[in-house]
């Protein structure tokens, strides 16, 4: 499970998108439900925040603050 992410953090997923085979997402909405955005494609995805934290790997780049 990941832990202290936010707004623009690019993070690692489980699996990969059926876009273009990529496994990192660019975090564009944190609140009650996580909106996240394909770094490869244009492929927006939004989820209930247990569900992300369920299907998220890892944090790969914190957004500078």
């Amino acid at each position: 499970m990941i832990e202290n992410y936010g707004l623009n953090d690019i993070v690692q997923m489980k699996k990969d998108h059926p876009c273009r085979k990529s496994h990192y997402w660019l975090i564009i909405r944190v609140g009650a439900d996580i909106k996240i955005k394909c770094l490869d494609g244009d492929a927006v995805v939004m989820m209930e925040r247990h569900d992300f934290e369920r299907k998220c790997k890892k944090l790969i780049e914190k957004a500078a603050e």
